[in-house]
């Protein structure tokens, strides 16, 4: 039996190809974002044993981890200096520009589904497309952030 457009709607997953990036507030135009992740450094406790054979371990959940995104887009004369390289560049003035950014994944209308929200970013590293003569790649560049937190929230 064929599925209805309706169950289609709702029980399959989203296709990764439609999202929206805010940082800021300021929709900008990015080709791929990972490094969505929430971690928490794991802790070792070993107690000695009054009963029975051998220490006792335990683990258990210890500080959240550093979260590093990265985010790629393609090279667009005008954006790429003013949105990446002066962002990047507040570092080397000493006066770092935290920004929060919302990763929105849409449905095939466009409305947001799912938000990743990445409090107080700041760009660690900002890499430059790979010239190659014998291409006619789209030049991609690519920026490292790392965040606070991140949180997750459903439209």
């Amino acid at each position: 039996m064929a599925l209805t457009k309706e169950q289609i709607k709702t029980e399959y997953p989203l296709p990764v190809y439609n999202f929206r990036v805010e940082i800021d507030g300021t929709t900008v135009g990015f080709s791929e974002v990972s490094g969505l992740n929430i971690a928490y450094e794991t802790i070792t406790y070993t107690e000695s044993a009054l009963k029975g054979p051998g220490p006792r371990i335990l683990y258990m959940p210890g500080k959240p981890k550093v979260t590093t995104l990265t985010m790629k887009k393609g090279v667009v004369t005008g954006v790429s200096v003013a949105t990446l390289y002066n962002w990047i560049n507040t570092i080397a003035l000493n006066r770092v520009v935290k920004k929060d950014i919302m990763i929105r994944l849409c449905d095939e209308n466009g409305a947001a589904v799912v938000s990743w929200k990445v409090l107080n970013a700041f760009p660690t590293q900002l890499d430059a497309p790979a010239f190659t003569a014998s291409s006619n790649d789209v030049a991609v560049e690519s920026m490292q952030l790392t965040a606070d937190n991140i949180i997750i929230e459903e439209a």
